[in-house]
């Protein structure tokens, strides 16, 4: 497992775009303007990061995927997972074996 700091550093340009566009979209939340991203956005971002974070893990590129404890809540990690895992059709069940399969 790699750490952030031997991950490559990668696009900076890029990167400095999405954290400033993670930095709108917190302060968006926070002022309660719930409609900021459309769900056409929302299903584009999530897809993207969904990828580009499994790619690295595969590739042997590993960091946590937040920041740390209380960057976000645990409700939100909760309801996010249970998001995903039925947008890809999976069951809590498969993720576990998965995890005991490959050790993630």
């Amino acid at each position: 497992m790699s750490s952030p700091e031997s991950a490559p550093a990668g696009d900076t340009a890029l990167s400095d775009r999405v954290i400033a566009l993670a930095r709108d979209i917190d302060l968006a939340t926070l002022n309660g303007q719930l409609d900021a991203l459309s769900p056409q956005a929302m299903h584009a971002i999530m897809a993207a990061l969904t990828k580009a974070y499994g790619a690295n893990v595969e590739a042997g590129v590993s960091y946590p995927v937040l920041a740390g404890i209380g960057a976000v809540s645990g409700t939100d990690v909760l309801t996010l997972c249970g998001a995903l895992l039925k947008a890809a059709d999976l069951q809590v069940f498969e993720l576990g074996m998965w995890q005991s399969w490959t050790g993630r």
